[in-house]
Parts: structure tokens; sequence; C-alpha cells
């Protein structure tokens, strides 16, 4: 039933100023869509993400949204964000080592980082 349907991912924020300078200008996506104040859609590849205001930004202790960016682009957007001043978060977790802010589990390789808001973000190689 779903299956050939698209879905938007959706993030709740506190406050759309700094969210819009983060997901705009920091993580370079095209804004396609605002509604009165409250919400901003972005255009993401083929996909799309609903940022709104929330009470509850932040408050998921998970990875909310997750790009696959190949294994050649990884280290490329790692360093990219970080010129933009995005601090990525290091995990320890079992069989999974790291070099840097980057993850390595097997071919497997993965960095998190978070929004403004503490929302939890990842690239992933696939």
């Amino acid at each position: 039933m779903l299956a050939q349907k698209d879905v938007t991912a959706t993030i709740a924020v506190k406050d759309l100023g700094p969210a819009g300078k983060f997901y705009g200008d920091t993580l370079g996506l095209k804004k396609v869509d605002s509604q009165d104040g409250g919400a901003i859609t972005y255009q993401s590849g083929n996909s799309k993400i609903f940022v709104y205001t929330s009470d509850f930004a932040g408050t998921n202790q998970a990875t909310a949204m997750t790009w696959v960016v190949g294994n050649n682009d990884l280290e490329t957007i790692v360093r990219s964000l970080k010129s933009k001043g995005v601090a990525f978060e290091h995990y320890d977790m079992p069989g999974i080592a790291r070099d840097g802010d980057i993850h390595i589990a097997g071919e497997m390789k993965a960095a998190w980082f978070k929004d403004p808001d503490g929302n939890i973000l990842s690239l992933v190689t696939g």
C-alpha cells in the first residue's frame, strides 16, 4: 500500500530562525515551501524534509534522519560540515572503530551530528 509512495522526514525544532540557517545555509538544503512562520520544507535529493516548531524539539535520543552519501563522499562532506562549524558526535559501540569523526563497522562508515535543537542526524556510506 505505501511502498510506492514518497515519504518526508519530519524534524521538530524550537525556533525556525536558527533551524533555517542550519538546514538552509550550513547543510545547503533548498527551501521549497514555508507555512506562516511555523514550518519550512526543504528538498534533499528526491526527498523532502519538513521542519516545524514544537515544544518537544530535540527530545529524541535516537537518530532522526540519515543521508546515504556513498563511500567516496563521506569524508568530503564531514570536512565541509566541520568547516561550517558542525560538531560531530562520537559514540562507543561494540565492534565499531572510529577514525576521527567517522565510525567504521566493516564496509559501513557513518558520522553523526546534531542540529541546533539536538536532533541527531547521520551520514552513512550505505
